[in-house]
């Protein structure tokens, strides 16, 4: 086998423009192939890190998705609200380290409005142990200061100290604003590629106080309505927040804390593990990634069946090549092992320089996409199931020499010497 695998080292070199060519294709496809692997697995990560060291999320009663879609992904409306006293009275829980109150019905310019506290800011982790930073500015110090994710930052093209004007209610278009109380941007995030960066955040006193003369998501009459600066005065306590987000001091506390709110008598609640809701809801979303991955297997099968092709339309221009070995001792098995060899060897070459594309690809997006989408590609030694696919497509490879092999093993020497006009 050994001096099949020289005897196909050296017929590769000397169509070197053709072999480079295929091992060119097989190494591309590999890539992708790699590439799509690596992306969907960092990707799932990343979905799962989109919050991090969040023991609890507690909102109103109703299915653990739904809570976890509108208290972190922004997405859809809570059922009902959870009164500020049943708030108060978790935290002050002895085993509680720390909460943090999110307020949410309010939008600018179709980005959500999420009233909360500073504890936000100190407390809310992603991707494992990241925790918010500003890009520019800080937190809230004012009533009417607000904090911007860096996507409603590029977006509007806001700066520190421009206003805004925040929306009553939800959509890209509203006609029912809070003119009267604007807003003054204080901060902006540094990007993190999660839903933070879609964010307009207010202190919860804020959200109070633009409520103050509403009712019913009208706005009192002109001579009942309460300016910016008397709202000052208010007591801007809040009776309802929309959910909240816990942490306890002790991570054996968690469970026995989250039955005790899924019973709590006062009201009806709902405590969910975030991890556990991320993997319910990445079961029913994360059907695309396998999607991409048979869609990148299928452009390696094409890259395989592009070798085929060539080894078998060089056939024709091998068969002198063939004879001759024929003639001086190859017998039709050293023939077949010359061309699987030839297949093999094209393959690896693809295989290895398709590894070297993908760390290259990695080494040179990672910052662009950490910054960009949030997705922190993890640089290291091919995993488990990478190194599977390698082995499969140079197995793959191996095979598909196989059907060109058979060709030429029937190859007779009287066919091959004869010269055909």
């Amino acid at each position: 086998m050994s001096a099949a695998v020289g005897l196909a080292a050296r017929s590769v070199w000397n169509r070197r423009g053709t072999a480079a060519l295929t091992i060119f294709t097989i190494a591309v496809s590999v890539a992708l192939l790699l590439g799509v692997q690596k992306i969907r697995v960092e990707a799932k990560a990343s979905f799962a890190n989109t919050i991090s060291g969040t023991d609890l999320i507690v909102g109103a009663r109703s299915g653990p998705i739904n809570l976890l879609l509108y208290t972190i992904f922004r997405v859809g409306d809570a059922t009902a609200n959870v009164s500020y006293a049943t708030y108060r009275t978790v935290a002050a829980h002895p085993d509680v380290a720390w909460t943090i109150p999110i307020s949410l019905g309010d939008s600018h310019h179709g980005f959500r409005v999420m009233g909360t506290s500073s504890d936000y800011f100190a407390h809310y982790h992603f991707a494992g142990d990241h925790a918010l930073a500003f890009a520019q500015g800080g937190p809230f110090s004012d009533l009417y200061d607000t904090v911007l994710g860096a996507e409603v930052a590029d977006a509007l093209h806001y700066r520190l100290g421009d206003n805004i004007i925040v929306s009553h209610g939800l959509g890209n278009v509203s006609f029912a604003n809070h003119k009267d109380k604007p807003f003054r941007v204080a901060g902006i995030l540094k990007r993190t590629g999660t839903p933070v960066d879609r964010t307009v955040h207010i202190s919860l006193e804020a959200i109070t106080a633009i409520h103050i003369d509403w009712q019913s998501g009208i706005q009192a009459p002109l001579d009942e309505r309460v300016s910016a600066d008397e709202a000052r005065r208010r007591d801007l306590t809040p009776d309802s927040i929309t959910a909240f987000l816990v942490g306890m001091k002790s991570k054996s506390t968690v469970f026995t804390m989250q039955r005790a709110l899924n019973e709590y008598r006062k009201e009806p609640l709902l405590a969910i593990i975030p991890g556990v809701a991320l993997t319910q809801l990445w079961d029913l979303v994360g059907v695309a990634d396998m999607a991409l991955l048979i869609v990148a297997a299928f452009v390696v099968t094409a890259g395989l069946l592009g070798m085929l092709t060539a080894i078998l339309t060089s056939l024709a221009e091998r068969r002198r090549e063939m004879a001759i070995l024929r003639s001086v001792g190859a017998r039709p098995r050293d023939i077949f092992l010359l061309l699987v060899a030839e297949a093999g060897l094209l393959g690896t070459l693809g295989a290895l320089i398709g590894v070297l594309l993908t760390y290259a690809g990695v080494f040179a997006s990672r910052h662009w996409l950490e910054q960009r989408y949030g997705l922190f590609i993890n640089v290291g030694p091919p995993s488990t199931i990478e190194l599977a696919l390698l082995g499969g497509v140079i197995v793959a490879a191996f095979a598909v020499g196989a059907i060109p092999a058979l060709r030429a093993y029937g190859t007779s020497l009287a066919d091959g010497l004869t010269i055909r006009i």
